[in-house]
């Protein structure tokens, strides 16, 4: 007697849209390529960062939906690659590094391969929740969307002084992408938006400081995100300082 072929179940819309959002991170990071052979910088750096905003989006909607899956992961970590690690790498090295030579591709092979060592890390540990950082509020290393932010500040200072300093400094760049690589591949603690707590007192305070950077990023774009990535910068020695005390009275 032969056994009935199994049928294929239905997949919902619900467990397709954190996927579709996962998409569209991935299609704005191949499309910030497209702008940077055209010559259209600011467009090729408005695409990262709006990939940016929809990979924040796909985990949210995927928790929303209660549809989180293991091709969910899978997926986000390849499209990480290309938004946050391919196309950076390849918009900078048109931008200046190309003047560099062979060394510029070198220094743009350098940061793309970190940023695919750094998801590797990150897969690795996906299901670790003893991880030790992970369990005192804490990311090891810069993350992915982050680390396509902080190297894109130089291109930031041009926009924003409509200037070709930074474009004209590719030596400076090249210096300062193998220090954003190795910020993403370190052990370091970095802030964690799960982590970050605020105190009761400064939650009014907190949300108009919330609401004024939210306004400046539809006014005046390029010194938000500047801004931003400063505010971050400040926070890593915050956060290494409040790690060790951590682990100090652990121990102690």
């Amino acid at each position: 007697m032969t056994a009935k072929p199994k049928l294929l179940k239905n997949i919902s819309m619900r467990a397709i849209a954190p996927s579709v959002v996962t998409l569209m991170a991935f299609c704005l990071g191949i499309t910030s390529i497209r702008f940077a052979l055209a010559g259209q910088w600011e467009m090729a750096i408005a695409a990262i960062f709006l990939a940016g905003i929809f990979d924040g989006l796909d985990g949210t909607v995927a928790r929303l939906l209660k549809s989180t899956s293991r091709f969910g992961a899978e997926l986000d970590s390849l499209s990480d690659i290309v938004s946050f690690g391919v196309s950076p790498a390849v918009v900078l090295y048109l931008w200046t590094l190309q003047s560099l030579d062979k060394l510029g591709w070198a220094i743009a092979l350098v940061y793309a391969a970190g940023m695919a060592l750094r998801l590797a890390r990150f897969n690795a540990h996906i299901d670790e929740d003893d991880e030790p950082k992970k369990k005192m509020g804490f990311l090891t290393g810069v993350p992915a969307p982050m680390g396509a932010g902080l190297l894109a500040m130089p291109m930031l200072v041009d926009f924003i002084l409509m200037t070709d300093f930074a474009q004209s400094s590719p030596y400076i760049v090249a210096v300062y992408v193998v220090f954003v690589t190795l910020l993403m591949v370190s052990s370091l603690p970095t802030p964690s938006l799960k982590g970050l707590k605020i105190a009761k007192d400064a939650f009014i305070p907190t949300m108009l400081f919330i609401v004024v950077l939210i306004g400046t990023l539809f006014v005046y774009p390029w010194p938000a995100l500047f801004a931003i990535g400063v505010i971050y910068y400040a926070f890593l020695p915050v956060c290494i300082v409040k790690y060790r005390k951590i682990v100090k009275a652990r121990n102690s």
